[in-house]
């Protein structure tokens, strides 16, 4: 007899802000501690958490139904590249594997779209930059405990205790590139709180020195690629941003020329580049391995060996890989080389398309956009990428939502659908959710 009394409460309570606000707050929580989760409670457990928070999300989705339109839920590239993931189904070395690669990436897409949907792009950053000051505290405070006061490593979560002879330092992340990718997205995420003034100064400046501290800790060379490809960006952002709207256009070409032979000459310079940071043995380590995926990937070019995300054990190709490359690695430590094996040219192609576009609507925004927000998703989006070089860190958990968050934004902001005139009957109809539902 009380149901039906509490379905009218529940309902209220999911469509509150202080619901919504918390919800994201504890999404990002999750996807960010996603080493850490699975460490203490295994896959089954993380696996409950973002199962747990799908369900929430479908409901607050279903409670405030009549704020919504179908079609400014999810891009077209991302569902069409989703579709494609989860065709290779049909052609996998092993369909459960695929089946469970998609939906570890299905999650966080989920996530990624109601996040979007009930949080603005301030609210978002607030949310990102509440979470990523606790995690770094808690890194922080873990390799103090570690490295200084007990001289012993925390081996269930990957902690090495090295802090004392200034790093390589991992956190709570599981590994130093993992760390140094949070750190930068925090020291961007808190920049953007201070100029907002969204926090009070000292803790804008607390924040940043924290974040600064363990990106130095992490002794990676990949975190001062970051830095020096996310600070060209800002200072490219600045000038647009302060020149009048007439000379913009113009600005724009001639940034995208000095961007494309950057990268032609970074690539012309490319060993160079990696002695002088210093990175030869990672450098080595994936130049070997990306080889081999080169040659397993040309048995099947176009529709690539089946989605599978993180490598599967006992699997071709992956077994034949660790056998040649000696090491039992579980990605390609690059993620468009793992779209080429798994979802072939088709799935890279698709893959830029989605990026492609996102990133053009983001930083369109950034440039235009009076408000210092609106550069957050552009220079997110620019870190993925830079990091997608050298890991497959974009291809899930924090880094996939991140994407998404920032691709569905953008598109809101600046997509083909905010000039598309709607009738009044899109907005999503109570039976939206019901048999006949778009997927």
């Amino acid at each position: 007899m009380s149901t039906p009394r509490a379905l009218p409460r529940l309902s209220t309570a999911l469509q509150s802000t202080e619901v919504a606000a918390v919800y994201s707050l504890v999404t990002i929580g999750a996807l960010f501690s996603t080493h850490a989760l699975r460490q203490l409670m295994g896959d089954a457990g993380y696996g409950a958490i973002l199962t747990g928070l799908c369900v929430i999300g479908a409901g607050i989705m279903l409670a405030r139904r009549a704020e919504l339109r179908v079609i400014h839920l999810i891009p077209t590239t991302l569902l069409v590249l989703l579709a494609w993931l989860l065709i290779t189904v049909g052609w996998s070395g092993s369909p459960e594997a695929t089946l469970s690669g998609w939906l570890q990436l299905a999650a966080p897409t989920f996530l990624a779209v109601v996040v979007a949907q009930f949080r603005d792009t301030l609210q978002t950053v607030r949310a990102t930059g509440d979470v990523l000051r606790m995690l770094l505290a808690v890194s922080l405070g873990l390799e103090i405990l570690s490295g200084i006061l007990l001289n012993l490593p925390i081996r269930f979560l990957g902690i090495a205790g090295n802090i004392a002879y200034g790093g390589p330092i991992q956190g709570i992340f599981g590994t130093r590139t993992a760390l140094g990718l949070v750190t930068i997205i925090a020291l961007l995420t808190f920049l953007v709180e201070w100029r907002t003034r969204s926090v009070s100064a000292g803790v804008a400046i607390g924040s940043v020195a924290l974040a600064a501290t363990l990106a130095v800790f992490t002794a990676s060379p990949i975190v001062l690629g970051m830095v020096l490809i996310s600070g060209t960006a800002t200072g490219a952002l600045a000038i647009l941003r302060r020149v009048r709207p007439s000379v913009r256009p113009v600005l724009q070409w001639v940034l995208s020329a000095v961007v494309v032979v950057g990268l032609i000459l970074v690539y012309l310079f490319r060993r160079p580049l990696v002695y002088w940071l210093n990175a030869e043995p990672d450098f080595f380590t994936r130049s070997r391995l990306w080889n081999v995926i080169l040659d397993m990937s040309a048995l099947r070019p176009v529709q690539g060996w089946g989605w599978a995300d993180t490598w599967p054990d006992h699997l071709s190709p992956y077994t034949y890989i660790r056998i040649v490359t000696g090491r039992s690695h579980a990605s390609a430590l690059n993620a468009w080389m793992d779209v080429l094996i798994q979802a072939g040219t088709v799935g890279v192609v698709l893959l830029v398309v989605f990026v492609g576009l996102a990133l053009a609507r983001a930083w369109t925004s950034a440039s235009e956009r009076r408000s210092t927000v609106y550069v957050w998703p552009a220079l997110v989006i620019i870190v993925l990428l830079t990091d997608s070089i050298v890991t497959s860190s974009l291809l899930g958990g924090s880094g996939w939502f991140l994407l998404v968050l920032c691709a569905t934004r953008a598109s809101l902001v600046r997509g083909w659908r905010r000039e598309r005139p709607l009738a009044p009957d899109a907005s999503i109809s109570p039976d939206a959710f019901g048999p006949g539902a778009p997927a």
